[in-house]
């Protein structure tokens, strides 16, 4: 385990991990996985109302993404759920944890709840992947199709990312900016939208519901990304989650509408 500036470094068998905790020396664990192309910092505007109530934060990035490895091979859920079950043993995270997935993150917390109920207390869905998403042709076309789409998304891709940065400030800008320099990254996106967000997890939202592992979805109303209906899918599949949507969210919401969002997730935790 190395120090960074501002986090630490844990070597899981798939490469370097980067993480932070935040909160005191004591108190109930929640774990935050981020989603597709934003690292951990995405948490950032969150996690002191979550700490203020007493828990403690355990932010991470995924392989590819901020300042952990980018490892070869496919990105699958099963790659990120390993990833995350290595980092809670090498934390000594045991059980009774709350579990918080933004985007593709929504999907990794989900299938690693489905595999190890035993240990969940809850799960807490940011606009979820998994259940409904929209892609837009070119998305498709470079998901679809290999070696001219890997091609494709690495200069098309990187060329609108810079360019959606050029006047950006702050946290999430500079974030982006990082690991936009780091080799890897790109082929990450692209791989993680061709493995883990194509992959409908219906069966692992059932039996979260035949298992009673509460569920809580968290929703931007004006999202593009992950529409709004998936409201309605998930209520199909898990009668017993509870869903609440927030008015003039895109899909930003953990960072852009961070105060509603935790209003909303404090309360719950409150009542748990």
């Amino acid at each position: 385990m190395t120090e960074t500036a501002k986090g630490k470094l844990a070597a899981l068998a798939g490469g370097q991990t980067f993480y932070r905790w935040s909160g005191g020396g004591r108190g109930p664990v929640i774990v935050a996985v981020h989603g597709l192309t934003t690292p951990s910092v995405v948490w950032d505007a969150l996690t002191p109302m979550l700490t203020g109530i007493g828990f403690r934060v355990l932010r991470y990035d995924l392989y590819g993404r901020g300042q952990s490895d980018a490892p070869r091979g496919a990105q699958t859920l099963e790659m990120f759920t390993r990833q995350l079950d290595e980092l809670l043993a090498d934390q000594g995270v045991t059980d009774n944890i709350t579990l918080m997935g933004y985007s593709m993150g929504g999907s990794i917390v989900t299938a690693f709840a489905a595999a190890q109920p035993h240990r969940i207390a809850r799960i807490l869905l940011v606009a979820p992947a998994g259940i409904e998403m929209n892609e837009t042709g070119f998305e498709v076309f470079c998901r679809k199709v290999p070696v001219i789409g890997d091609w494709v998304h690495r200069v098309v891709v990187a060329r609108q990312m810079r360019a959606s940065l050029k006047d950006k400030t702050g946290p999430i800008a500079e974030a982006k900016r990082l690991q936009m320099s780091r080799r890897g990254y790109l082929s990450a996106v692209l791989s993680s939208r061709r493995h883990a967000l194509a992959q409908s997890l219906e069966a692992e939202h059932r039996k979260l519901s035949r298992e009673d592992v509460p569920v809580y979805a968290f929703w931007a109303r004006e999202d593009t990304t992950i529409p709004l209906r998936a409201m309605g899918t998930l209520a199909k599949w898990n009668r017993t989650a509870r869903q609440e949507d927030i008015a003039g969210a895109d899909h930003g919401l953990p960072y852009t509408h961070a105060a509603a969002l935790a209003e909303k997730i404090t309360r719950v935790l409150r009542e748990g």
